[in-house]
């Protein structure tokens, strides 16, 4: 199982930039601990919270307004991470492959088309689509489900502290990639199976030991 945002891309410095952006720009305050919380919430849940920030606009044209922002930020370049393509690929040869992305269904799917991998993933699901985004594991669950497998049975692959939460709460292993710009905290950290530097060192021996 695959987070997207900061293990597959580079995209959490392109998040902030344009939800900070989008803030300033609608008479709302950027906190310090916004970002840390913005990470892993679903799109429901980050657009609750701009408003709550200050925008004065109903949340579903919030997030309305950011995805379109983010999409063509999309169109220009997308950030991916080093080797990440080449993870999934080689993965993607041994094991089954699911995704679980707080980011919207439009950019989970813009993202594995352009980067040619949307046939390595059996099962692919956005926050979008379940009751709760990460740290809570709804995400991981239907991702599982919809593989029909136990999510005991899985191996997630994670950068942030609300997605290592996350997917620990659903049951399953986890292998951190920590962001080096935005590191998990120290306790979130501890519930990894397995911290490695980049996607260089997922292999499939790795997991099956």
């Amino acid at each position: 199982m695959f987070d997207l945002d900061g293990v597959l891309v580079d995209s959490e410095p392109v998040w902030e930039e344009v939800r900070r952006a989008y803030v300033a720009d609608h008479g709302g305050t950027w906190r310090p601990e916004t970002q840390s919380r913005l990470m892993g919430m679903s799109t429901q849940e980050w657009a609750a919270y701009l408003h709550e920030l200050g925008v004065p606009l109903p949340p579903e044209e919030i997030a309305r307004q950011v995805v379109d922002a983010m999409a063509a930020r999309y169109r220009e370049a997308i950030p991916f991470m080093p080797a990440a393509r080449a993870a999934v690929r080689r993965l993607a040869e041994r094991h089954t492959l699911g995704l679980a992305s707080s980011s919207p269904r439009r950019l989970i799917d813009v993202v594995l088309d352009a980067a040619g991998l949307d046939d390595c993933f059996a099962a692919t699901v956005s926050t979008e689509e379940v009751p709760r985004g990460k740290p809570a594991p709804d995400g991981y669950l239907e991702a599982a489900a919809r593989l029909g497998v136990d999510p005991r049975a899985c191996v997630a692959v994670e950068d942030s502290s609300n997605g290592l939460r996350s997917a620990y709460a659903a049951g399953m292993r986890v292998v951190a990639v920590p962001h080096p710009r935005y590191p998990p905290a120290p306790d979130a950290l501890e519930l990894a199976w397995l911290v490695i530097d980049d996607l260089d060192g997922l292999t499939p021996e790795t997991l099956e030991q």
